[in-house]
């Protein structure tokens, strides 16, 4: 079966394009949205998507993945390379606490939270520091507060966090462990 020359031509056109998305998300220090996609190379929403799909399908038979975050698209090595990564650069490793952790569970899971919502469910006091390390990494925000004797901040999550998480949406968080079973199995 031949394809039509206009065809073809769409195709080799969506094969430059998807080259062009390729180079830019190479040159950016951070993952570019859609819309920013769109503006740069002048095409429209179906004609990204397409050009979206011939890259992820060129990137399939090599190392990296097209990969959508909270805050775009960006390139990202293999996760079956990971193990050689971490073997390779282990300085690249950072370690979080498991305060931080839990801290960060309850607001991804929960949010919006008080600091006294987040002490209730882990059942200790919040060391500040932990806040402070979560406010420092972007991870989380303060917007508004809770209508109560004091008015504390309400505690949710930001971009940054979906995106240092590979996550595009909250939704894509792994169902929440019964607590219960948790402790039964300790």
């Amino acid at each position: 079966m031949t394809t039509s020359p206009s065809a073809e031509a769409q195709h080799n056109s969506l094969e430059e394009m998807s080259k062009h998305i390729e180079v830019l998300l190479h040159a950016s220090e951070a993952p570019l949205t859609a819309h920013a996609l769109k503006k740069h190379l002048s095409l429209s929403t179906k004609e990204l998507k397409q050009t979206l799909e011939v890259l992820q399908q060129r990137l399939d038979t090599g190392v990296l993945r097209l990969h959508e975050t909270a805050s775009g698209y960006r390139l990202q090595i293999s996760d079956d390379y990971s193990s050689l990564i971490q073997r390779t650069f282990p300085q690249r490793q950072e370690r979080l606490s498991q305060a931080l952790l839990e801290t960060l569970s309850v607001i991804a899971y929960k949010q919006p939270v008080t600091r006294s919502d987040i002490e209730h469910v882990r059942g200790v006091t919040l060391s500040s520091n932990i806040l402070r390390q979560l406010f420092d990494k972007g991870w989380i925000v303060e917007k508004g507060f809770k209508d109560t004797l004091g008015r504390p901040a309400l505690l949710h999550t930001t971009a940054q966090f979906l995106d240092a998480f590979g996550l595009s949406h909250l939704d894509e968080l792994p169902p929440m462990p019964d607590i219960a079973t948790i402790r039964s199995m300790s």
